[in-house]
């Protein structure tokens, strides 16, 4: 290591700025275009059993959900470790691209198959922004609101669903298109994703990437551009930024798995335990509830699966709400508080409104507003889980470890859960439905008691405060803490 440089003080010091919302704008639209497809699937999920369709069953559509996140989960250890060796900036670009192909594809599927394989290739799209996206916003947003901003923008995956719901009512009306329109639905995806590449390609390389990799040069001329943008100098951002400041490392560095696997195991084992168990824990939360969204509607309340959009829009509101309302607060009163809470009361409340719908004392729309109630407080505890994975392990191996930890929850909760509910629901059980609630709720509870033993106190500061670079810990430095 050597050349110490002021490049991330200086990016923590920065007045937020026109340029930081254009980031927010063109990196924070992967979970729009995320929740987009998952809604677009869940709103129509009845309209391709008719025979008219796809003809598809309810357990084919569960499977049809544990397929894209099963895609997810292999994009996110493909381009995690690639966005690690060849930085950021390309891989969000690529991987927008193979989402945008794929979803382009499923509009002209024919059957399960078909439709299946293009769920793969999508979510292996959006696996891969996950790891390359997270890093990049982490690395790019200021310490003092890195808390909140990575909320917002893990929660906008609901501005996205809410618009599939709209996109879905819209489409699938008689008036309109139909049943065919789920067609349409997926293009439309597609033409979202080709304007925000035009946005994206404005981003900048991260400058901590660029540093860990020996391109000094680039690092100071991108920096030094953004404080111009943003009307901060130099000699301001220095002297009001974090007193640590990075080395320039060796071109090309990229740890070795090996290396990997002894910083995560052995180095930071706390911190892999509370990743651990916020990622399983609400990947099956979520995945279990909201893949099979529609059919709980249509199957236990009557609802028609045309009009499954307007009761997917409060629900989308309370999670866009929640990361908003409640982001602040990881900032200023802490990770560890905010996690335990957040975690721990979404279990309570999926565990009442269990209860609840067991008992059949709740019709669709107060089932929908109590839903709606319970992931306001899921959301934030979700969106908690990516921030915390992005920020507590080092610069060189974030990306790979956001895949890590993704694709092992993810594939852990969030594959099982889809295909779990899809059969539970199959069987018309109320009391079956339920005890895969139960599951959910306990699982986000045992994470909340996990967070707040082992949580890191992270709020508000630099990223190379939180984790060492890897040269210092060779070194012998950053030890768990």
């Amino acid at each position: 290591m050597r050349n110490p440089s002021s490049v991330p003080a200086r990016l923590d010091a920065l007045p937020w700025s026109r340029w930081h919302w254009r980031v927010v704008l063109a990196l924070g639209v992967a979970w729009v275009l995320d929740g987009l497809e998952v809604t677009i699937v869940g709103s129509i999920g009845s309209v391709l059993e008719r025979p008219d369709t796809l003809a598809l069953t309810a357990a084919q559509i569960g499977w049809s959900g544990s397929v894209y996140v099963a895609g997810a989960v292999a994009g996110a250890l493909l381009f995690g470790r690639l966005a690690d060796r060849l930085g950021r900036k390309r891989l969000f670009l690529l991987t927008l691209l193979v989402y945008m192909g794929a979803t382009v594809a499923t509009a002209f599927t024919q059957g399960f198959d078909g439709f299946a394989l293009c769920r793969f290739i999508t979510g292996v799209g959006i696996g891969g922004e996950y790891a390359a996206i997270n890093s990049a916003i982490d690395e790019l947003i200021p310490a003092r609101v890195r808390g909140r901003v990575n909320l917002a923008i893990n929660g906008s995956f609901w501005i996205g669903a809410a618009a599939g719901a709209v996109v879905s009512l819209v489409l699938l009306d008689p008036r309109v298109l139909g049943p065919q329109g789920w067609r349409a639905g997926f293009l439309l995806g597609a033409v979202l994703a080709v304007a925000i590449l035009l946005v994206r390609r404005q981003v900048p390389e991260s400058p901590r990437w660029l540093l860990a990799h020996g391109r000094a040069g680039e690092a100071e001329a991108i920096v030094a551009a953004i404080e111009r943008e943003a009307g901060a100098s130099k000699a301001a951002s220095a002297e009001t930024g974090a007193p640590a400041a990075m080395s320039c490392s060796r071109a090309g560095v990229v740890p070795s798995l090996r290396e990997v696997a002894h910083v995560l195991v052995r180095r930071y084992p706390q911190r892999s335990a509370v990743v651990l168990a916020l990622m399983v824990s609400q990947a099956f939360f979520y995945n279990a509830i909201f893949f099979t969204y529609a059919l709980v509607l249509t199957r236990f309340y009557a609802v028609d699966a045309a009009r499954v959009g307007l009761y997917i829009l409060p629900f989308a509101a309370g999670n866009v709400l929640g990361p908003l309302l409640l982001g602040p607060l990881f900032d200023r009163v802490g990770r560890r508080v905010m996690i335990t809470l957040t975690y721990a009361l979404s279990g309570v409340g999926l565990l009442a409104t269990g209860v609840a719908f067991l008992s059949g004392v709740l019709g669709a729309g107060t089932q929908t507003l109590a839903w709606s109630g319970v992931f306001f407080l899921a959301s934030a505890a979700a969106s908690s889980a990516y921030l915390t994975v992005s920020e507590v392990f080092p610069l060189e191996m974030r990306a790979l470890s956001i895949s890590i930890f993704y694709a092992v929850g993810t594939g852990a909760g969030g594959f099982a859960a889809p295909a779990l509910f899809g059969a539970l629901i199959e069987t018309g059980s109320r009391g079956n439905v339920f005890i895969g609630y139960a599951v959910g709720a306990a699982l986000v509870i045992v994470a909340a008691g996990v967070a707040w033993r082992y949580a890191v106190d992270a709020e508000r500061k630099p990223l190379e405060e939180v984790a060492p670079p890897l040269g210092g810990l060779r070194d012998g430095g950053g030890k768990e803490k």
